[in-house]
């Protein structure tokens, strides 16, 4: 069965200022997501499904999604609030989306066999797709355990010039298997160069710019819904009350490496990372785009 891509496309972009994931990049008009479908479809991915919010759905389907008619099967699901497990509601004043565990929750009666997972904002280079659509390819004889995985780039790859960032860093073993991925905010470099972060326990520290981040690519199979069921349920049995609280991928797959019930590969990758959170990083990415078409990566229209 050929992979299905899923793409977290519900985020407005505040820090951005706008639906980013529609802002065009390319030089004959293309977004971001139009090289990251290329590249899926490339690497023998067979169907992306976008997961996106319900009050922009017939503009992100005319402006975005009908690009792909004829070239890729094409779904989506939407990310609601108040899609809750049974038992569950909003609480009073909520408005804020659940977290990206939430986002992909959204996508269970769509999604029937491997995926993988991206960002929409996010350009992860024709190399990540290929090495992910790799190790879908291959056989794994250990049936004790769920086999993940994440394509791992450098942290100093991924840190914006323009304000902080959040990402997963990641511990790895011998063996290439992620041990420990850590959700931290407010990433950014001070004044003498130093990497600071601030941890979801809100301490402040600094990280070393080349470890392992996750820019949530990750590839994963059906399971995994399930497992996401059961740990949305329990996080939101802790935290549902709370006004700001997220269940993020990483701190999904860190409790399932911690209770042994799956591994997760992280998968190096040659490709350049850029992603476009602020409006200052745009022409950093328009010009990393240039420079990959010239070197005939892609062609100048996809």
């Amino acid at each position: 069965m050929k992979p299905t891509l899923l793409v977290l496309a519900a985020g407005m972009g505040s820090r951005y200022g706008g639906l980013k994931q529609m802002d065009p990049m390319g030089p004959s008009g293309e977004t971001v997501l139009d090289y990251s479908v290329f590249d899926a479809i490339r690497a023998g991915f067979g169907k992306v499904v976008f997961i996106i919010r319900e009050d922009f759905a017939e503009a992100f389907k005319t402006s975005v999604g009908a690009r792909f008619a004829g070239k890729i099967e094409v779904d989506y699901a939407f990310q609601k609030l108040d899609d809750l497990p049974a038992g569950f509601s909003i609480p009073e004043g909520r408005t804020k989306p659940w977290g990206t565990a939430h986002a992909i929750r959204a996508a269970r009666h769509v999604v029937t066999g491997p995926f993988a997972v991206i960002n929409a904002d996010d350009f992860y280079g024709a190399d990540a797709y290929q090495s992910i659509a790799r190790w879908f390819a291959a056989a794994f004889t250990d049936s004790a355990k769920d086999h993940y995985s994440m394509v791992g780039y450098p942290l100093r790859n991924t840190l914006s010039e323009h304000g902080s960032v959040n990402r997963g860093i990641c511990q790895t073993d011998a063996t290439g298997l992620l041990t420990d991925v850590e959700e931290v905010v407010d990433i950014a470099r001070d004044e003498d160069g130093t990497v600071l972060g601030t941890a979801l326990d809100g301490s402040r520290r600094e990280i070393a710019d080349i470890c392992p981040v996750s820019m949530n690519f990750w590839g994963f199979t059906v399971n995994f819904f399930t497992q996401i069921e059961e740990h949305f349920t329990t996080f939101l049995a802790e935290k549902g009350g709370e006004q700001k609280s997220e269940c993020y991928i990483p701190t999904v797959v860190d409790d399932l490496i911690r209770h042994e019930k799956a591994d997760c590969r992280v998968l190096e990758t040659t490709a350049s990372w850029f992603g476009v959170t602020y409006p200052d990083d745009k022409p950093h990415v328009v010009a990393s785009i240039a420079k990959l078409i010239e070197a005939g990566d892609y062609p100048a229209a996809l």
